[in-house]
């Protein structure tokens, strides 16, 4: 029996470091006496070099996707895959002849195939990849980071959990992708990849050592007043946590009793509020995750994290809402910027 798990910390029934960091070339004229020291042409090598660098710290985020890493138990391993099904929406991503005979293959082999150099070919070309790229997997948690060349990495499909044998088999009915690595079930093995996220191509994308749980303290009532008023729903607490300079301040609306909505509000170090937003329960499959610290012992497990994840953007805020359909997302703390999605192909 195949079975899927997400790993990250956006669950299947669920549930993302930036900053760019820049070389500057400091160029001084030294004086002796009164006569200026003469100009020294800089050796091509030291301009090469920066130039480098400076194209290295440069992300090209055109066709950027962020991705989950799954657990798949598959005849007594756990395999790791990252499925990019959400980009490649091929008809025939899989042999057609393997379609065709379905009925003459068995169950066990049409859950599991192995992608030949043709259709291994078309998956990379339609989503923007090489053999001479890469797969990053970071570790927000850990603050460890996985670079794995893509030319390694077996191209494979696997068929959709939901789908039982009998059932008609077509394209769609696989998770496209690349198996991470494979091994023996146990309990140990799972949670391997928790509170990570990953991406493809040639540079790393990721700010590492930026990213923080956001320690939540339960917060006065002056603060509610001060910052939350208004609301049209029954006020519940409020809390708040910092990052660097920045005071972040989350108050709970209340319907029949229950959570229904969370607003953030963040403030810089001036006191000036830079972002807010607003985190409602739409209701089915949905559900707030607890905040850590106050609902949850931080030493179990963090849910909501904050900082630097992507290089060249905002500070990002995200695991305040689990979803059931569709993906999660991470939100960046500057109105500018639309919220990324962490591809997870949820197929519920």
């Amino acid at each position: 029996m195949l079975y899927l798990k997400n790993n990250g910390s956006f669950p299947l029934k669920k549930l993302i470091k930036i900053n760019t960091a820049v070389a500057l070339l400091s160029c001084q004229l030294v004086m002796s006496g009164c006569k200026k020291e003469e100009k020294k042409p800089v050796p091509d090598a030291a301009v090469s070099n920066i130039s480098i660098k400076k194209a290295e710290d440069q992300i090209d985020y055109k066709n950027f996707n962020l991705f989950d890493v799954y657990s798949i138990d598959h005849n007594g391993f756990l395999d790791s895959f990252i499925s990019v099904s959400d980009i490649y929406n091929d008809p025939h991503p899989v042999p057609e002849d393997m379609i065709k005979k379905q009925k003459q293959v068995s169950f066990e082999k049409l859950k599991y195939l192995e992608l030949d150099a043709r259709y291994r070919k078309k998956m990379l070309d339609a989503i923007h990849l090489t053999e001479n790229d890469f797969l990053f997997i970071y570790n927000y948690e850990s603050n460890t980071l996985e670079k794995i060349p893509i030319k390694t990495l077996k191209a494979v499909a696997y068929l959709d959990p939901y789908v039982s044998e009998g059932d008609e088999i077509d394209g769609y009915s696989y998770m496209l992708g690349f198996k991470v690595n494979s091994q023996k079930s146990s309990d140990a093995s799972y949670g391997v990849y928790n509170n990570t996220v990953a991406a493809f191509g040639n540079q790393n994308p990721f700010v590492e050592n930026k990213m923080k749980p956001i320690k939540w303290e339960k917060a006065g009532p002056e603060i509610s007043k001060k910052h939350f008023s208004g609301g049209k729903l029954e006020y519940g607490k409020t809390y708040q946590a910092q990052y660097d300079d920045l005071t972040y301040y989350l108050q709970d609306f209340l319907q029949e009793k229950q959570i229904a909505e969370r607003k953030l509000i963040v403030f810089n170090g001036k006191k000036e509020k830079i972002f807010e937003k607003s985190f409602v329960n739409e209701g089915e499959g949905e559900e707030f995750y607890p905040l850590n610290g106050v609902e949850m012992d931080v030493a179990d497990y963090n849910s909501q994290w904050t900082g630097y994840l992507l290089k060249g953007k905002p500070i990002v805020v995200f695991g305040f809402l689990s979803q059931s359909f569709g993906c999660p997302v991470i939100t960046f703390l500057d109105k500018k910027e639309p919220v990324m999605e962490i591809k997870c192909d949820n197929r519920h």
